[in-house]
């Protein structure tokens, strides 16, 4: 088992500190899972008004640009953010073109800036442009890369960035973002179109403490931290640890250290009404993901519910109830551990042979 000491004890002198900030976060939070269908592969997102944000430039002098989606005709079609569900920390954008609402991605480029766009059903390529007040059309581009997420900006004509936004009707702000789920230049193909990430409104980024590695770990009612670990057909246990590999920590990666390899941890498909969460080796070896208790019991983690793009993962006891599982850097940042799904099909991929529902990964908590 690979071991992190100096990490470790960074942890253990912060930890009796944050503990009574991780109480009043937490303590309420730690049952309270939406309701799911028969079983979480079936389930649809929870009877919600479906809530549509604007999706805007910002002007350096305090205004804003329409973001529109353009055919090669010039004509204009509005790009909106749909809120579908209860969260707001991974939303859809979309083009609304003829009736329809295509994707939008950054596709697959040489060039220096990635290249924003719609796609439609039959391969077609709609412009992504921020229209100015006297009708100049400005780029809309993926312009540099922080770890899992791609910064995208309208660009002016002497090469100035605008900040491009997700605005709700009650004023609240996303950053619109480009997510990259794989290490791959080509994400996928959708319609014949090689994509390179998708596009998402994530909450504004927030500020990133020096750490590298962040602790997974289950919040007991009562106030204990339980640890997070992956355990082999054999009984062996290994360190699940979320990476990040830039300053942003609003999309981190989590990872099973087992060996050498640094193992990928995915929401399953699966026909049980909790949605196993495992660790899959290079060969498609199944590792399975447990909380700890100090009297040594193994809790399982599973996807329990769903909201819109986000599987709510929790560690469930033997009564039945369940403890949230966050990402908690030495410095006592908490991420949440969510599923998170980038197309509405069931299978979202395939993983050494196995079959993937969502992935994994800490995600900053929406205000």
């Amino acid at each position: 088992m690979r071991k992190m000491n100096n990490i470790s004890l960074v942890f253990r002198t912060i930890r009796i500190v944050s503990i009574l900030g991780l109480l009043i976060l937490l303590f309420g939070c730690t049952n309270n899972a939406p309701k799911v269908a028969e079983t979480l592969k079936e389930a649809e997102t929870v009877s919600f008004n479906e809530i549509i944000w604007h999706i805007k430039a910002i002007h350096p002098e305090g205004g804003f640009l329409d973001i529109k989606a353009l055919d090669k005709d010039g004509n204009i079609y509005d790009v909106k953010a749909i809120q579908n569900s209860d969260q707001r920390s991974l939303i859809d954008i979309k083009a609304f073109v003829g009736g329809k609402k295509i994707p939008i991605k950054i596709l697959v480029s040489e060039d220096k800036y990635k290249p924003v766009k719609a796609i439609g059903e039959d391969g077609t390529i709609f412009d992504i442009k921020a229209i100015t007040s006297d009708g100049n059309k400005l780029d809309v581009k993926g312009v540099a890369r922080s770890g899992n997420i791609i910064h995208i900006k309208a660009i002016n004509k002497d090469g100035t960035f605008y900040g491009v936004k997700a605005i709700s009707p009650e004023g609240k702000l996303n950053d619109v973002k480009g997510i990259k789920v794989t290490k791959e230049n080509i994400e996928c193909k959708i319609n014949g179109v090689e994509v390179h990430a998708h596009i998402k409104a994530l909450p504004p980024m927030e500020c990133s403490g020096k750490n590298f590695i962040w602790h997974i770990k289950a919040i007991h009612p009562e106030g204990r931290l339980l640890d997070v670990m992956a355990i082999d057909k054999d009984g062996n246990t290994f360190d699940i640890k979320a990476i990040r590999e830039s300053n942003q920590r609003s999309l981190m990666d989590i990872k099973a250290f087992i060996g050498d390899a640094q193992l990928p941890i995915k929401v399953l498909l699966s026909d049980d009404k909790y949605a196993p969460v495992k660790v899959i080796g290079e060969d498609g070896t199944i590792y399975d993901i447990k909380a700890l208790t100090p009297e040594g019991d193994k809790l399982d983690v599973k996807g329990v519910s769903r909201s819109g793009n986000i599987i709510h993962i929790k560690a469930i006891n033997k009564k039945g109830e369940f403890y949230g599982i966050k990402a908690i850097s030495p410095e006592g940042q908490l991420n949440d551990v969510k599923g998170v799904k980038m197309y509405d099909k069931q299978l979202e991929l395939k993983v050494s042979g196995v079959d993937v529902f969502a992935h994994v990964k800490a995600i900053s908590q929406a205000k």
